[in-house]
């Protein structure tokens, strides 16, 4: 079985930062990608940044520069620093791995920013 549990998230006046934890836990495989996906109201959900075990990252054009996703010495975990956040950010966010074509997600944590 998989799981992924997130912390962090919260409120957040713009301009300001805010960090996630994600732990995987189960039959996880190190060798995964893991990342970060966020979904506003009324809008899909989309890709925010991933990691591959080499240290390779993929980053939403909207978040460039401003956030930072990485992977823990412990295996299986997951970060993302969000600095200079916006008003546009605000939604829930899920920590994500694909394994053998499924996809996993962790409970989802709102983030909401405030102009």
């Amino acid at each position: 079985q998989v799981q992924l549990v997130e912390s962090g998230g919260g409120l957040v006046q713009a301009g300001g930062s805010l960090r996630f934890s994600c732990v995987g836990s189960g039959s996880i495989l190190r060798t995964n990608v893991m990342g970060w996906y966020r979904q506003a109201p009324g809008k899909q959900r989309e890709l925010v940044a991933a990691i591959a075990v080499g240290g390779g990252t993929t980053y939403a054009d909207s978040v460039k520069g401003r956030f930072t996703i990485s992977r823990g010495n412990v295996e299986k975990t997951v970060y993302l620093q969000m600095n200079s956040l916006k008003p546009e950010d605000t939604a829930v966010y899920y920590c994500n791995t694909r394994q053998f074509g499924f996809d996993y997600w962790g409970q989802g944590t709102q983030v909401t920013v405030s102009s």
